[in-house]
């Protein structure tokens, strides 16, 4: 594949970004274009590896070798085809997904694994520049009807799928523009909510419905849902967000993540936010708890509002900068990273516990009180364990909580419906994907947990096949998971 000994002849090259004094003063993309000869050594470095362990690593099977040698020969309309082949959305998960796939690169035993990712997204927008992504309606429609809940990667992935099997499909979104977390949750410099804005337009001319404002269980009948569709696919997310509940957690200041990302979208799109609900960083001591990937968008949007100061907090030790021995490849490395975000300025702290938040005396948060903690790992039971006189304290006019949720919002639509939920707050579901009700499907986040954008799109790939089967009999259509 590609370059016979392209990987002995070049070293991998990490993604080109705007300078960061330019970038941290708008909202526009972080990354830059690759420059066309310097991606094309990039793709000559995937190996003829005999076994390519990219493609376990990739939940939704992308035939990543193919396209990263057609890559290499320049061939980019057969390239995105091959994409497109597995994955309904490459640009989303050639900007937001961590690329489990290179995790798993054979050339990653002993060496830098090919940029994968990057290779991805060129090829895309490389497409979308040359007007090669064109809707692709069906030639024959079918009389069955599907109602999607939640238009995330999951919901849009299904969507797209069963349209273009002929059915009749709406998605119903609770928000009052479409995309999910993708739309509100992932910060404009992140990903410009102009790429989900095109595949939309694309989706609608293959005639999928939308249904903004549409909060099934609440101002939208479930029963009525059932009764005017055939299938009832849940695709909404893992919303159930995780509280913090210590001294000081009700004081003025203290916010979820998710409060305050889709907030500062929602200014970026131009929407008018009322004074008194305003969450502005300007000027202000920030502190994130949460050392992820939600965390990292926080920073960067206080960043970008003019924050003081930032500090990221994390209760887990800092990961290593190589391989533990613990952690062989092809597993995913857990190793410390750096995100675009983190490079712009802030403070992370590893292994440390929120103690409390300290009042400044007119109800508002003014500091927080750390402790710093080890981690106790007994029999496969994590603990952790606070070090003597390490308590310390950080001020803190903004907090924001970035750790994750729990599971699907049980009250309103899954309550309606009685379906059955999992020890671990998640819809349940069958081999077939359906829940405990007939005729109601679930996907994504709602029935696996919290996880990545590729899963996501894998399971509405999945479930479309096994809705079109519920319904025809019989299906044509690719399912990566079972």
């Amino acid at each position: 594949m590609a370059k016979l000994r392209g990987f002995l002849e070049y070293m991998r090259k990490k993604t080109p970004y705007r300078p960061i004094e330019e970038r941290v003063k708008d909202w526009g993309l972080v990354m830059a274009p690759w420059d066309a000869e310097e991606l094309n050594k990039q793709a000559a470095r995937c190996m003829d590896c005999g076994i390519p362990f990219c493609h376990q690593g990739c939940p939704l099977g992308n035939l990543i070798p193919d396209w990263n040698d057609l890559v290499y020969r320049k061939q980019w309309r057969e390239a995105i085809d091959r994409l497109h082949a597995t994955n309904n959305f490459p640009e989303f998960t050639g900007t937001l997904c961590p690329a489990p796939c290179e995790g798993s690169c054979v050339l990653g035993i002993n060496d830098s694994p090919v940029s994968i990712k990057a290779i991805e997204l060129s090829i895309i927008d490389y497409a979308y520049e040359r007007g090669w992504v064109k809707p692709e309606p069906a030639e024959k429609q079918t009389d069955k009807k599907v109602a999607i809940v939640g238009s995330g990667p999951a919901g849009l992935a299904a969507a797209q799928q069963l349209a273009r099997a002929g059915h009749a499909v709406t998605v119903f979104e609770r928000d009052d523009r479409i995309g999910g977390l993708m739309r509100y949750g992932i910060p404009e410099f992140k990903m410009e909510k102009r790429v989900i804005d095109r595949r939309l337009e694309q989706m609608k001319a293959e005639g999928v419905k939308f249904e903004p404002n549409s909060h099934v269980g609440v101002n939208v009948d479930v029963k009525a849902l059932q009764n005017d569709f055939d299938v009832l696919l849940l695709a909404g997310g893992a919303c159930e967000r995780r509280d913090l509940p210590v001294e000081g957690s009700e004081l003025n200041g203290i916010f979820q993540a998710m409060d305050y990302l889709p907030q500062a979208n929602r200014r970026c799109e131009g929407d008018n936010i009322p004074a008194d609900k305003l969450i502005d960083a300007k000027d202000k001591h920030v502190v994130i708890i949460g050392g992820g990937d939600t965390g990292a968008d926080c920073l960067g949007t206080a960043n970008r509002q003019g924050a003081k100061s930032v500090y990221q907090l994390e209760i887990m030790p800092k990961p290593p900068e190589q391989r533990a021995k613990t952690n062989p490849w092809p597993q995913w490395p857990m190793i410390y990273r750096t995100s675009s975000a983190h490079e712009e300025g802030a403070e992370r702290l590893f292994s440390v516990s929120t103690k409390r938040f300290i009042d400044n005396g007119t109800g508002s948060v003014k500091a927080i009180e750390l402790v710093e903690v080890e981690m106790k790992n007994v029999d496969g039971r994590i603990s952790f364990e606070e070090v003597p006189n390490s308590i310390k304290t950080l001020p803190a006019d903004l907090v924001f909580l970035a750790m994750g949720f729990t599971g699907s919002e049980k009250h309103g639509m899954l309550e309606q419906l009685g379906v059955k939920i999992t020890d671990r707050g998640n819809v349940a579901r069958d081999r077939n994907w359906m829940t405990s009700v007939p005729g109601v499907f679930t996907a994504g986040d709602m029935q696996r947990g919290q996880s990545l954008i590729v899963w996501a799109i894998a399971e509405g790939r999945s479930v479309a096949r096994a809705i079109d089967l519920y319904l025809m009999g019989e299906s044509d259509l690719p399912a990566p998971l079972e």
